[in-house]
């Protein structure tokens, strides 16, 4: 295997991992987010060998009442053989670093509750009551300081 690459790649190239990994027996529309074509988005890719196995989207947008617009990551997906190797650290880090997101307040995602611990260990915490998307599952909003390190 060789070395992880971590790239810009374009929204439709995110979507097929996003549709197996987190929209499975949904319709493929239901890869497409709102945003995903907006000039301030960020798309984001571990390729091994060639192939696509994580990727993540960041998109400028404020949460709830914040008063600052922040990065919403959205879409993380990793394939399942992928996991457990630092490949969603990686993501989140370069997407990140990106000049135009970098000065932002804070990131934030709604997080699957299967992977609130997970965005814990990267430095986010929990805000707000749990709440439910139709249709995925249970989830809670997860925030962290852009500057904060983990």
């Amino acid at each position: 295997m060789s070395r992880p690459v971590v790239e810009l790649i374009s929204a439709a190239d995110a979507r097929p991992l996003r549709q197996c990994v987190l929209r499975p027996g949904l319709p493929e529309a239901q890869s497409v987010y709102p945003g995903d074509e907006a000039d301030t988005s960020i798309h984001a890719a571990i390729r091994v060998d060639g192939t696509l196995v994580s990727v993540s989207s960041f998109y400028v947008e404020t949460r709830g009442s914040s008063e600052s617009s922040g990065v919403r990551i959205r879409g993380m997906a990793t394939l399942p053989e992928h996991r457990c190797l630092g490949y969603g650290r990686d993501l989140i880090e370069f997407g990140l670093s990106q000049t135009h997101l970098r000065n932002r307040a804070e990131a934030w995602c709604n997080a699957r509750l299967t992977a609130a611990g997970y965005y814990q260990k990267l430095g986010f915490r929990p805000i707000g009551e749990q709440f439910e998307l139709p249709g995925i599952g249970p989830h809670v909003v997860m925030v962290r300081a852009i500057h904060s390190s983990r």
